[in-house]
């Protein structure tokens, strides 16, 4: 029996963000079970010298506060994202500001990167390293919006996580707080990446022992921003992008009374731009750059047809509000059976079967 489906008719009374709320304090007190298990061999990929067991991870969002890491990667996870963290602490923006588009399955949000700051962010992390906590985890760093001088407040994010995050990403494309997308324009981005990139050498001076540097950009860039983003992220050395964010964007076949909300769209409706704008990515780096696809993921089918477009990894997070934590071995199961079907002996041999 699915016990989210007894239990979610209940969340449903409460608000978006009260049952986030009751999520991660369930996760918290070890009230999760464990589902992660043994993956199918063929799901296991080494993307920057690490080991994923499976390739279906957890976008960041969630887990803001890096509070429930082991909890998440119970789920079956390959891999989990924290943040975004900010330097300082922030409420982000006015409540409310999560809404669910049921009949869409999508969400819409415009939390503003509410943020404890890196203090306990950083506490947090480095606890469960001393503790010997097993499993990969990303660090998503972002800016204060009151922020001076926004190099430094991204340096800060990436020195102080880059000896105790596996990975780390430069989150540039939330459209919830102001000005931020800018930075996707070509010359704010190469000063950015470039500064993160000599901040991350020089915080961790052997190549052997630096986490990779990842940008996240968002589905929202025309052709010629994502050719920016291609150029620039293989001329600052940096080591992977994640496609995409939410977007601004709003498809006319919405059907929920919350379409017209402000804020990011996340969610199945995600799905078809954001693979779009993946596999033109893809194109543009032609495989020198491995890409993490996010947006829309709700099935094991989804999963695959990001992988074929370019994906190494995946990330999925806002159809777990609706499908409940049964969906990551589910999307595993199946994609998996996808892969062997087609002839696929490792996941790895399956990305970018379709634009190549």
């Amino acid at each position: 029996m699915d016990l989210y489906a007894l239990v979610r008719p209940f969340l449903g009374l409460v608000t978006p963000e009260r049952a986030h709320g009751y999520a991660v304090r369930a996760l918290a007190k070890g009230l999760m079970p464990d589902l992660s298990g043994h993956d199918d061999p063929v799901l296991a990929t080494r993307v920057w010298g690490l080991d994923f067991p499976n390739p279906v991870g957890l976008a960041a969002g969630f887990d803001k506060h890096c509070e429930v890491a082991d909890g998440l990667l119970k789920m079956g996870f390959g891999f989990a994202e924290m943040g975004t963290v900010t330097p300082r602490p922030q409420p982000g923006n006015p409540q409310p500001r999560l809404f669910r588009l049921e009949e869409d399955e999508a969400v819409i949000n415009r939390f503003g990167f509410n943020s404890e700051g890196l203090a306990p962010f950083v506490y947090r992390l480095a606890k469960r390293r001393s503790a010997g906590g097993k499993g990969i985890l990303g660090a998503n760093v972002g800016k204060n919006k009151e922020s001076e001088d926004t190099l430094e407040d991204y340096a800060a994010g990436v020195s102080a996580t880059c000896r105790l995050a596996d990975y780390i990403v430069c989150n540039i494309s939330s459209p919830n707080t102001p000005g931020l997308r800018a930075l996707q324009a070509r010359a704010e981005m190469e000063a950015l990446l470039a500064h993160l990139v000599g901040v991350r050498n020089a915080s961790v001076p052997d190549p052997a022992e630096r986490p990779p540097l990842l940008v996240k950009v968002a589905p929202d860039l025309d052709d010629a921003g994502l050719a920016d983003v291609a150029e620039v992220a293989l001329e600052t050395g940096i080591d992977g992008i994640i496609m995409g964010n939410t977007t601004l964007s709003r498809p006319a076949s919405l059907h929920s009374a919350h379409k017209g909300e402000a804020g990011g769209l996340s969610g199945k409706p995600l799905m078809t731009l954001s693979t779009e704008r993946l596999a033109a990515l893809y194109r543009l780096v032609g495989g020198r750059l491995p890409l993490v696809g996010s947006g829309g993921i709700s099935s094991g089918a989804d999963a695959y047809a990001k992988i074929r477009a370019g994906a190494s990894l995946v990330q999925l997070y806002s159809a777990l509000v609706f499908h409940g934590p049964g969906l990551v071995g589910r999307i595993k199961t199946d994609l998996a059976a996808r892969l062997k079907a087609d002839g696929f002996a490792h996941v790895s041999e399956a990305v970018g079967a379709d634009v190549r």
